[in-house]
C-alpha cells in the first residue's frame, strides 16, 4: 500500500494516515512532523524551516526530496507508505515520481480528500497537536478521552501550532489554491486519482479510504 493523501490543510489527512497507520502497520509519512522535529532539534535546516512554516509558505523541493528519501530508506517503509502533506507542487510530484521509480516503489493511488472552505477553518481553529507524542486532537470533533495518557504515561500536553493561527491559516489556503490543486489534474492524467468526501464523522471519511484501499486490492 503507498499512498499519497492530497488535500487543504485541516482536511484531515494527517488524522486519517494516523488509523491506517495504526490498522495496516504501514508508516505515515509526515513531511511537517519531520519538519517539525527539525525545528525542535533545532538543526540549521530546523531553524531555516521555522522561518517559512510559521509564514505559512513551503521549503524549497530539494530540501523536501532528500527528507523523504531518507524517510523511506527506513526499514518500516518496506512493505508501503502514506505520504501525507507532499508533494505540494507539480515539481515536487515530478521529483517524487523520479524518486520512487529510482526506489522501486511506485504510487498506488492518490486520494484528494474534498472539504468545504469554511469547515476547513473550523477545523483548523480547533486543531491541537500533542507536544510529545506529535498526536493531533480536535477540541470540539476529536479531543483526548477522559484520563487518556501519552506514550510516556503523562497527559497529553496539548498546544494550537503557530501555523493554525487564523491569519496563517488564509495564507496556507492561498497556497494550497495556487499551487496545490493543479496536482488534481496532473494524477487525474495519470490515473491514479481517487476522491472522497473528507466531511463527517472520522469513521466515515475513514471508511471512505478504506473503500478506495478494497478496490485497489480488487483491481490487482
Amino acid at each position: 500500500m503507498r499512498l499519497v493523501l492530497l488535500g487543504a490543510p485541516g482536511s484531515g489527512k494527517g488524522t486519517q494516515a494516523q488509523r491506517m497507520q495504526a490498522r495496516h502497520g504501514v508508516p505515515q509519512v509526515s513531511t511537517g512532523d519531520l519538519l517539525r522535529e527539525a525545528v525542535a532539534a533545532g538543526t540549521d535546516l530546523g531553524r531555516a524551516a521555522k522561518i517559512v512554516m510559521d509564514a505559512g509558505q513551503l521549503v524549497a523541493d530539494n530540501i523536501m526530496l532528500g527528507i523523504i528519501r531518507e524517510r523511506l530508506a527506513r526499514p518500516d517503509a518496506a512493505r508501503g507508505f502514506i505520504l501525507d502533506g507532499f508533494p505540494r507542487t507539480i515539481v515536487q510530484a515530478d521529483g517524487l515520481g523520479a524518486l520512487l521509480a529510482d526506489l522501486g516503489t511506485p504510487i498506488d493511488a492518490v486520494v484528494l480528500m474534498e472539504i468545504d472552505p469554511e469547515v476547513l477553518q473550523k477545523r483548523l481553529a480547533g486543531r491541537r497537536s500533542c507536544r510529545r507524542c506529535g498526536r493531533v486532537f480536535h477540541i470540539e470533533t476529536n479531543p483526548p478521552k477522559p484520563g487518556e495518557r501519552c506514550t510516556d504515561g503523562k497527559l497529553h500536553d496539548l498546544f494550537q501550532r503557530p501555523d493554525d493561527n487564523e491569519e496563517t491559516v488564509r495564507e496556507r489556503l492561498s497556497v494550497y489554491c495556487e499551487r496545490t490543486q493543479p496536482l488534481i489534474d496532473y494524477y487525474a492524467r495519470k490515473g491514479l486519482l481517487r476522491r472522497i468526501d473528507a466531511a463527517g464523522t472520522l469513521d466515515e471519511v475513514n471508511s471512505r479510504l478504506e473503500a478506495v484501499l478494497a478496490s485497489l486490492t480488487s483491481a490487482h
